[in-house]
């Protein structure tokens, strides 16, 4: 897909998404009340915030080229895989607007554990650090040199609880079905394919326990990505989800009614 179509079709998606969205005062689960209210509209402007913009605009000075290979779905943006960090600094992985969604969201839940599919620049990773020091979080990275500079990065900043691992997903998690680690919180943000989303959602069942909450990054990214945001909605042992465009929040909460939510950020003037 052209960048200009893809810029298109995202406007496209955003309106239909407006459309169907609802409001703060329209959700009457007290559950999702309280989390709206105390984290996805919080207005509270953190001082770690400093920390995350820091660590942004360190990433967009930094000039020199780096040899990647996409094991996913691909770029929209980028024609080839050599690419100059501060480019992607701007487009790839998790924007300063996403890096303080994070932060309020790990802040709220408090998880003690947090895994990630897809480090990228190590944005969301440092995000999700900031919010909680005794957070242990393991991010899982296929392309080495990615996960290098992430390393890097995340050494510079002084971040001690992100500890990155170099594989493919698939790879990585069937490892992990050998043991009984439970996670917390899931963030999966790579590949972006339909099969393998759904496929790696399947192999963490066995990670997630009755709290987890599990966020499923660009859910709009392409009718692929959308596709797949449906079907993990209808999987047997999600109780409720929540889109808010730029991520998907699932909840395994048995206590909970079957629900979905639509949630409009930004008619908060959020940011």
């Amino acid at each position: 897909m052209s960048t200009e179509r893809y810029r298109w079709q995202n406007i496209k998606n955003y309106i239909h998404f407006m459309v169907n969205s609802s409001n703060l005062h329209k959700l009457h689960s007290p559950f999702m009340f309280d989390l709206a209210r105390k984290c996805l509209y919080d207005h509270t402007r953190y001082s770690d915030y400093q920390k995350l913009k820091k660590y942004h605009k360190d990433l967009l000075n930094q000039s020199q080229k780096i040899q990647i290979s996409d094991l996913g779905a691909g770029s929209q943006v980028f024609q080839s895989n050599t690419r100059r960090i501060s480019q992607m600094a701007k487009v790839a992985g998790s924007s300063y607007a996403d890096m303080k969604r994070l932060y309020r969201l790990v802040y709220y839940f408090k998880p003690r554990t947090i895994l990630e599919l897809g480090t990228s620049l190590g944005k969301s990773a440092f995000a999700m650090a900031c919010a909680d020091s005794q957070t242990q979080i393991i991010s899982v990275e296929g392309d080495r040199t990615l996960a290098q500079m992430a390393q890097r990065q995340l050494d510079k900043f002084q971040i001690s609880n992100v500890q990155i691992r170099t594989q493919n997903f698939e790879t990585f998690l069937l490892e992990l079905n050998q043991s009984n680690q439970k996670f917390d919180m899931v963030f999966m943000d790579g590949n972006h394919r339909l099969e393998p989303t759904l496929k790696y959602f399947n192999l963490l069942q066995k990670h997630l326990h009755n709290d987890s909450v599990v966020l499923v990054d660009d859910i709009y990214w392409s009718e692929e990505m959308k596709q797949a945001w449906q079907q993990l909605k209808q999987h047997p042992q999600v109780r409720q989800s929540v889109d808010v465009f730029y991520f998907g929040i699932l909840f395994f909460r048995q206590e909970q009614f079957e629900q979905d939510f639509i949630i409009n950020l930004d008619s908060f003037n959020l940011f």
